[in-house]
Order: C-alpha cells, then structure tokens, then sequence
C-alpha cells in the first residue's frame, strides 16, 4: 500500500513486521531504546497506549516527514499488568496461573507523522484450558517466552494446545490488531 510518507515501523517484533507486510505495506523498522514504565494506579486497560504513544513520541524526535507507528501488547489477568518475564522460573509461574482462567490482552497503537498523531486500543479476551505442569515446561524449553508478553506467544505451541477460545481480535493477540491499523493509516495518512 502506498502512503504520503515512509512508514517507520518502530518495533523489532518479527509478528508485527510480518502482519505489517503481510497487509502490503512498504516500511522501515527503526527501533529507539524506550524504558517500559507506567503509573501503579493507572487502569491496566490504558497501560498499552500510553506505553505505545511514549514510544513513537520518542521516535517522534528525530523523524521529519515519515509516518512512525508504534505498539505495546500487555495481558492482564486478575487486574495485574503481566509483562514479559526475566527468567525461565517467571514463565513458567505466569503460565501457570494463565492456566484454566481467562486474561485479557491489549495492544495500543500509535501512528504519527508531522502534522497528527492517532492512538488507540484493542481489547481481546483468552480463554487457557488447564494446562498440565508438563506442558508448560516444555513450552517455556522448547520456545522464546522471554520477549513475549504474558510468557507466551498465541501462534506457537501453547496457543495451539492451550487456547480455548478468544473474543475478539486474534491478529491483537500477535501483538497488532492490524485492520485497525490497515483502515487508519488507509483514512488518515494515505
């Protein structure tokens, strides 16, 4: 797809590139260290845009007339914000009480270039059935949990055993709920 400007896609995650490919677009990826904070009080729904709007406002900086896009994928479970685990051990625990319950999870977007910038959320919900120890240890061996959101990854191994159902967007779980994404860059920045 053709836009006014260069789409600067500002995250290294390969399931974001290869959605945004996969929806025809032309784009650059250009990553800029970024520190993951939020507010404790903060309503764990809005943790994903704001984190996604700090990002591209950091990119932002040193961007002239490309369209930069950003994103941040949280899960939430119990009211807690799960973020990527530190080890193996941390996986392992956040899949465990993943298991047998349903999460949400919510990717925010933001796309800018010079003149505006859009922001905005989507919410899907998960369902695991229990998941036996066994086969948590042998996702958390046998796949990279380590830079994924809530220890796993929908599309691999354990999305495939594990997920029950899902009420929403499937591609948000990826990490892009790229028809949003497709229909505003489309309407606002073509």
């Amino acid at each position: 797809m053709k836009l006014s400007n260069e789409l600067i896609l500002g995250s290294a995650s390969p399931r974001r590139k290869r959605l945004l490919r996969d929806a025809g677009f032309e784009f650059q990826i250009r990553v800029v260290p970024f520190y993951e904070v939020f507010p404790n009080e903060m309503n764990p729904e809005d943790v994903a845009e704001l984190l996604a709007k700090g990002k591209n406002d950091r990119q932002r900086r040193s961007m002239t007339t490309q369209i930069v896009l950003t994103a941040d994928t949280v899960v939430i479970h119990e009211k807690k914000v799960l973020g990527k685990p530190d080890s193996p051990e941390e996986a392992i625990q956040t899949l465990k009480s993943l298991s047998n319950d349903t999460h949400v999870v919510v990717t925010g977007v933001c796309i800018s270039d010079r003149q505006q910038s859009v922001s905005f959320s989507s919410k899907t919900e998960v369902k695991f059935r229990k998941l036996a120890d066994e086969e948590i240890e042998f996702y958390v061996s046998n796949f990279q949990p380590k830079d994924k959101a809530g220890s796993y990854a929908i599309q691999e191994w354990i999305g495939l055993i594990g997920a029950e159902w899902i009420k929403g967007d499937y591609y948000n779980v990826v990490g892009l709920p790229i028809v949003k994404v497709y229909e505003t860059l489309l309407k606002e920045f073509r």
